[in-house]
């Protein structure tokens, strides 16, 4: 008898303890990365694997357009700011989603669902895991597959006139680009990444910061010998320090001097600009490390779900 009992007491201790037991896994959002699509291969396979692993599982995959082609190039071209008031809208329609979810994003999509946090955050995300994903930026622009000539036209584009207005309002990498040696231009004429960083002192938004502490985990993942993402350490919201003098800056354009700032070394997160410390803090915060190349995740993938997922 006594076992029985014990054996009814350790059952309700695990009922208890689960918000969301295995026939309820709490619902996933995945945002796809640059080059990508909602649909592709690569992303139904990925999604198989989340449904093998938590029976049962809602799956959303975000998407720009239905139109295969017209998604894969809203990865290049577009208003960020307004992709993500597109999906905002999309996600806040979805019924299964309305109490909630975890969301992983690859590349830029992480820190698109970032921004989504921030902004937006209704229906809200519990846990967010991000794979190499440029939170402080990049300061080099991806270099593409041989054949991609939609990426070599977006990337001969973006460097002819980063700052320009019609890069700033059509070119997605533009959007995220920041340059060490030119911060001030940066600053004044990026409409998408120094905002969601509040690094704009007179237009800091406190609910940005308010929403991203109210995140359960923010899981960041940097690819080891990652060279798309320059610096890699922007997965983890490191940067290349900002270039002052004219010396330095030849130094940086001339690819000499690359001084990382660590995450707890930026002003954004010393004076918590953005929830990050206050995040970090209490615990939610987690740095994970995937072995490889860009995007190259492998089995890396299986723990993190396991542990942030469902």
């Amino acid at each position: 008898m006594a076992i029985i009992f014990l054996f009814i007491l350790l059952y309700l201790y695990a009922l208890s303890s689960c918000a969301y037991p295995l026939h309820n896994p709490r619902p996933l959002v995945i945002w796809h990365g640059l080059g990508d699509w909602y649909s592709s291969p690569g992303i139904q396979q990925f999604v198989s694997l989340i449904k093998d692993t938590y029976p049962g599982i809602f799956v959303h995959s975000v998407y720009l357009d239905k139109d295969i082609e017209n998604d894969k190039r809203a990865g290049f071209y577009g208003n960020v700011n307004e992709q993500i008031q597109l999906v905002a809208i999309q996600l806040a329609a979805i019924p299964q989603l309305k109490g909630g979810f975890d969301a992983i994003g690859f590349s830029q999509g992480g820190q698109f669902l970032r921004a989504y946090v921030e902004k937006y955050n209704s229906p809200p995300i519990n846990n967010l895991i991000t794979f190499g994903s440029q939170h402080m930026g990049i300061s080099d622009l991806p270099l593409c597959r041989p054949y991609d000539f939609l990426c070599q036209l977006a990337r001969r584009a973006t460097k002819g006139a980063v700052y320009g207005s019609w890069a700033q309002e059509n070119l997605v990498q533009a959007q995220y680009f920041r340059d060490p040696a030119n911060y001030d231009a940066y600053l004044s004429a990026n409409q998408f990444l120094p905002l969601i960083n509040n690094e704009v002192a007179d237009s800091r938004n406190v609910t940005f910061a308010n929403n991203l502490a109210s995140l359960n985990k923010l899981v960041l993942v940097i690819f080891t010998e990652d060279k798309t993402v320059v610096p890699k350490e922007s997965a983890w919201f490191g940067s290349e320090a900002i270039k002052e003098s004219d010396a330095m800056r030849d130094q940086i354009v001339l690819g000499v001097s690359k001084n990382i700032v660590p995450m707890k070394e930026q002003t954004l997160y010393k004076e918590d600009w953005i929830g990050l410390r206050k995040l970090d803090e209490s615990g939610g915060v987690v740095l994970e490390k995937c072995a490889g190349e860009h995007m190259d995740i492998g089995s890396c993938w299986e723990g993190l779900v396991k542990r942030f997922v469902g």
